[in-house]
């Protein structure tokens, strides 16, 4: 007898609602009478997902920080132990955001619901110590850095290596293009702002990014300076800086050097074949925590 029950996405900040929504775009295309139920955003409800919770109201970065949203994490976690237990869903894939996945993993393990985490934790670089919780819980993992395969199997887990989602998406824009779209000359030197698109994050580093900008601008008044920005989300005095909200790929392209936030934004930048300075800015006993738990001296993935 076919399963017909859905199966759960979950997903906690912006860049995994994209990622998990090329996952499931791909299922329905070869199953199209899949349910999916989903904890994500728009780009997962228009992949075909049914929405139970948004990621606006979870994500969050920082050790601190989360404590302010701890308790809309708590409910949705006691939900879905419910709903583990009722048996609401055959199987359950879990994107990124590891610190409120690993319970829900181990939410779903006990109710004896196969769990497939797709992009890993980055254990390799901090809390290597939660390895073998993470191995209990978790079912199949999907990793998209190549050496996390022989990483993930070596601690006992069924890890499988399926490349970096990054690259589904093609080549980026030409830069001349891109500065075509954005109405930028082909031969002005472009800096690029990439503060993030969380909310917190951008409050936390759009003035520190715009002034940077500025005292460049102080020095070379020739350089045109771009944003990328996040629809809903404020950039106050922005000034001589043009903040592009919407889809970031022009911005990406365009920029012939970058400041950007730490994260998957390194990667897409590389890919633009754009040189950048990595800034993260967070609370003092979250980055005292994090300085703690790192094994790499490294900001960023690239």
């Amino acid at each position: 007898m076919r399963d017909e029950r859905p199966l759960l996405v979950s997903t906690g900040e912006p860049s995994g609602d994209a990622h998990a929504a090329g996952v499931v775009a791909e299922l329905l295309r070869r199953h199209p009478a899949l349910q999916v139920d989903s904890i994500g955003g728009p780009r997962l409800a228009a992949a075909g997902a049914t929405l139970r919770a948004s990621i606006a109201d979870l994500s969050v970065i920082g050790f601190v920080e989360v404590a302010r949203k701890l308790p809309a994490h708590m409910q949705l976690l006691r939900t879905l132990t419910r709903d583990f237990a009722a048996g609401r869903y055959r199987a359950a894939v879990l994107v990124d955001y590891p610190g409120f996945h690993l319970r829900v993993a181990e939410a779903a393990r006990h109710a004896g619901v196969p769990v497939i985490y797709y992009i890993a934790p980055q254990l390799w670089a901090w809390g290597e110590w939660r390895v073998p919780r993470f191995a209990r819980a978790v079912s199949r993992l999907a990793v998209i850095l190549p050496f996390e395969e022989e990483y993930f199997r070596r601690h006992g887990m069924e890890a499988h290596y399926v490349g970096h989602p990054l690259l589904d998406r093609g080549a980026p824009l030409p830069r001349e293009e891109a500065r075509r779209q954005l109405g930028i000359a082909p031969d002005a030197p472009v800096l690029g702002l990439f503060p993030g698109s969380r909310p917190q994050e951008v409050a936390r580093h759009w003035g520190v990014f715009r002034d940077a900008a500025r005292l460049v601008l102080e020095r070379r008044p020739d350089v045109v300076v771009i944003a990328a920005g996040t629809p809903g989300v404020e950039y106050p005095a922005a000034g001589p800086v043009r903040v592009v909200v919407g889809d970031p790929a022009p911005v990406f392209a365009a920029a012939e050097v970058a400041l950007a936030k730490s994260g998957t934004t390194t990667l897409e930048l590389a890919l633009a074949d754009a040189p950048m300075v990595i800034a993260y800015r967070m609370h003092p006993i979250s980055y005292a925590i994090a300085s703690g738990l790192a094994r790499v001296p490294w900001a960023g993935l690239v």
